[in-house]
């Protein structure tokens, strides 16, 4: 039988540690990460080492959260004994899971550390019935379905193993491959994605080319703001060639999944136990607006005050490829929209300006701030924000909004600036105090 009490549970990345703590901060039930060891996001695995990680795993839980480390990556036979240390060191720490996509792997830590529940990694990409069952015989408490999983599929699972909990991604980069399984960026770059280390080759920029058959020599293409398309003769499927000038064309990159439009719909399902955000490697801003938003959609389901319009102008202030809801609503032959053919990234509506420490007391600088500029604040849910006015500006608020105005620009030894810029590493003083992790924005005019 589904039940339908159990509130969702919400997963945001942690990158490093500011970025748990902000993340756990805005409102995340749970954060994963982990060192760069066997994680599929070692880049971001070094801002831990275990040291590090065992100090967020103490904060997490100090909080009443929980936090998952993730193992997901795919050893080779000379990591193996690595491998076994490691399970074991990070058993050490207690944390509330451990996710895994490898089967192998799997036996291994429940050799290891049986008390440690394990969860399967997207990488798996358990997408039926029978992969699920399989998984769960061998001792899987959770599944993090692959992005390509229906929500029909989702339903169908659930209802043959209601004890096998299920979690899907709702919010983050997608990959053109299945489900990560791709080999391009090992192609071109020598960096391994099954192993952590993708170079992210599906984002950039790419010219055409064609060859001279007389003198075997490649030609740079010129479109010459014609329309060009390729045609698959075999069922007769076009695809048009865009191409900017001085730019190039995006032939494999994917929009990024935003499903909190869909939030109704997945959670009125009661099959699905978690819902988890994508981004390890992304800011501290990015971080804190994800869980905010997706803390509040959930929040809001539960209390039937569902504000779609509020959800998406939150999460389009941040860098984006444009959205998709992916595949969990619609079947993948459906979808005409899943790709950006046109930049790598974009920016958000919003510019961050301004990012405040944990004391609340000061800030560092994320973009130009000039005195008399109202920047809006960004904080936590039901934070508590404290108007006034000083000789360093004023906090004040207006429809509803809350805002930060500088008339001084000071920085933390007492140097006085007429403006400061990005590149200034010097943390400067606030005019009030703001929550912890609090951000100063501001909105970008239309393009």
């Amino acid at each position: 039988m589904l039940d339908f009490s159990k509130k969702c549970e919400l997963l945001s990345p942690a990158g490093n540690f500011e970025k748990l703590k902000i993340a756990l901060a805005y409102g995340a039930d749970v954060v994963y990460g982990g060192v760069s060891h066997f994680s599929l996001r070692s880049r971001s695995g070094k801002e831990f080492d275990f040291e590090t990680f065992a100090k967020a795993v103490a904060y997490t839980h100090a909080l009443g959260k929980k936090i998952y480390v993730t193992i997901n990556g795919f050893p080779f036979n000379s990591q193996l004994k690595l491998l076994e240390s490691h399970i074991a060191k990070m058993a050490e720490l207690k944390p509330d899971a451990f996710i895994i996509a490898a089967p192998g792997v799997l036996k291994l830590s429940k050799t290891i550390a049986p008390q440690i529940p394990i969860h399967l990694s997207t990488q798996a990409n358990v997408l039926n019935v029978l992969d699920a069952q399989v998984f769960y015989e061998m001792g899987v408490k959770r599944i993090v379905a692959a992005r390509e999983l229906s929500l029909k599929d989702a339903t169908e699972i659930k209802k043959a193993l209601p004890d096998l909990e299920l979690e899907i991604f709702v919010h983050g980069s997608m990959c053109f491959a299945f489900s990560g399984r791709c080999l391009i960026s090992a192609l071109q770059n020598g960096r391994v994605p099954n192993r952590g280390s993708c170079a992210n080759d599906c984002r950039f920029d790419y010219e055409y080319y064609v060859r001279n058959i007389a003198n075997d020599e490649l030609v740079r293409f010129d479109f010459d703001e014609r329309e060009f398309y390729v045609k698959n003769p075999d069922n007769n499927v076009m695809m048009r060639l865009e191409e900017e000038e001085g730019v190039g064309t995006h032939i494999f990159n994917s929009k990024d999944l935003n499903l909190a439009s869909h939030l109704k719909e997945i959670l009125d399902s009661g099959v699905i136990d978690a819902l988890k955000i994508e981004g390890r490697t992304k800011s501290a801003y990015y971080a804190a607006i994800t869980a905010r938003t997706y803390r509040k959609a959930i929040d809001d389901y539960y209390t039937n005050t569902f504000d779609d319009k509020f959800y998406q102008s939150e999460l389009h202030t941040l860098k984006n490829r444009g959205f998709s809801d992916g595949y969990l609503v619609h079947r993948p032959h459906q979808r005409l929209d899943t790709q950006n053919h046109q930049s790598a990234i974009s920016d958000g509506s919003y510019q961050v300006n301004a990012q405040i420490t944990q004391s609340g007391d000061k800030a560092l600088c994320k973009h130009t701030i000039v005195p008399n500029v109202a920047l809006q604040i960004v904080a936590p849910l039901d934070s508590h924000i404290v108007c006034g006015k000083n000789e360093l500006g004023e906090v004040f608020e207006r429809d509803g909004v809350y805002y930060m105005r500088f008339f001084k620009i000071i920085l933390e030894n007492g140097k006085e600036l007429d403006s400061i810029h990005s590149g200034n590493t010097n943390y400067f003083l606030l005019p009030l105090p703001l929550p912890a992790f609090s951000f100063l924005r501001q909105k970008l005019p239309k393009p």
